[in-house]
């Protein structure tokens, strides 16, 4: 099952999403990203969180389309879109994409991101995705898809990430070790996709730009 959330970023435009949202099998508003939708002309399956970003008129219109509304309190432990990673996991899928994950609040945002590393979510394939950049957690190997020049960093979401091995990349790790704390995995390159990365132990965090090379092509040539 291939479900699509999106989250209440701030003036999010979904148009260069929408074969996304359309190919889904479910699509999720964690509260206020039912606006975005809303706006783009498209509907969401269901709209979780406590519901404080949108107006009556609007959940009311919501509810006429027949959209399930699952309303939470505003004191609760949970931001909405862990909620709406939480019931994605619940109902069995097993690919999520999540937009409007990126920018805004700092906060939000590296919350966002450690969300990846959730148990729940562990087994499923779950990218964060921006217009022109996507996230993902590796946990044991991935496939790097992408065109040939795209900029590839290796971020440690553990204090150590060990035996990282890598095919296809310009800066290429033989059992390599990276420390959380260190940028040696920014800014690597794409050259030969797909590419592959596998690791050891640890939890790694892939941020690929869809750059085609712009950055440095003429490095990775």
């Amino acid at each position: 099952m291939y479900v699509v959330i999106v989250a209440n970023a701030p003036s999010l435009s979904l148009d260069p999403y929408r074969s996304l949202i359309t190919d889904a099998d479910v699509v999720i508003a964690a509260d206020g990203g039912a606006n975005a939708l809303v706006e783009a002309h498209l509907r969401p399956s269901l709209v979780i969180g406590d519901l404080d970003s949108l107006d009556d008129a609007r959940l009311a219109a919501l509810a006429a389309d027949g959209v399930e509304l699952r309303r939470f309190p505003r004191e609760k432990d949970e931001t909405d879109l862990e909620l709406a990673l939480l019931h994605a996991a619940a109902i069995g899928a097993e690919r999520i994409d999540v937009l409007g994950a990126l920018g805004g609040r700092w906060d939000h945002t590296f919350a966002n991101v450690a969300m990846l590393a959730m148990p729940e979510l562990c087994g499923r394939q779950v990218r964060l995705i921006d217009e022109r950049q996507r996230l993902f957690l590796v946990r044991d190997q991935a496939t790097l898809d992408g065109s040939p020049g795209d900029t590839l960093s290796l971020l440690p979401l553990t204090p150590v990430v060990h035996g990282i091995t890598t095919r296809g990349l310009f800066y290429a790790l033989h059992d390599a070790t990276l420390h959380f704390e260190r940028a040696r995995g920014v800014s690597n390159i794409l050259i030969d996709p797909p590419g592959f990365v596998s690791l050891r132990e640890g939890l790694l965090l892939v941020v690929q730009h869809d750059d085609r090379g712009a950055l440095q092509w003429n490095v990775g040539r």
